[in-house]
């Protein structure tokens, strides 16, 4: 099912001749392998960042290291300039980002599961939490999941 919807969504940037780039963390590059896992999809994947510590954050996507400390990476304001800043990175018309805690245990006082998905254009940005449950690879597989369909609703027709 996953697949479906990753390959309808590449052939749809395709037709819009749209292109994205993925800033990640708790998913530690798997947005990127859906991505990169369907054929035509170096049409539309510039390409993508793991930004799996605060200081990788700091220095690949040029996130304050005032606002990690005072946000945290898992929050909204985070998730945010990483899919900003990841866009204006590779210059897609969109970035993608995730950042999370996956588990097992508590990280930056959230519990495991907890997660933000944000998706960038030149005209918003959008942000969406989510609140997991499983262990730490359903937790990542759900992050993936949900920011291919995140992503595919926001898209035009």
């Amino acid at each position: 099912m996953q697949d479906d919807l990753a390959a309808a969504l590449v052939k749809k940037l395709r037709k819009l001749g749209v292109t994205v780039a993925t800033a990640e963390s708790i998913t530690g590059g798997g947005l990127g392998e859906n991505f990169t896992a369907i054929r035509g999809s170096s049409d539309i994947y510039l390409g993508g960042v793991i930004t799996y510590s605060d200081a990788s954050k700091t220095a690949l996507l040029d996130i304050p290291r005032r606002v990690i400390t005072r946000e945290t990476a898992v929050s909204e304001v985070v998730a945010r300039q990483m899919a900003e800043n990841v866009r204006t990175l590779f210059k897609a018309d969109y970035g993608i980002s995730t950042t999370g805690v996956a588990g097992p245990g508590k990280a930056y006082g959230q519990r495991a599961g907890t997660a933000w998905i944000a998706i960038a254009s030149k005209r918003e940005t959008v942000a969406l939490q989510l609140s997991l449950s499983g262990d730490r690879a359903a937790v990542r597989q759900a992050v993936n999941e949900s920011a291919i369909a995140a992503f595919a609703r926001i898209l035009p027709l």
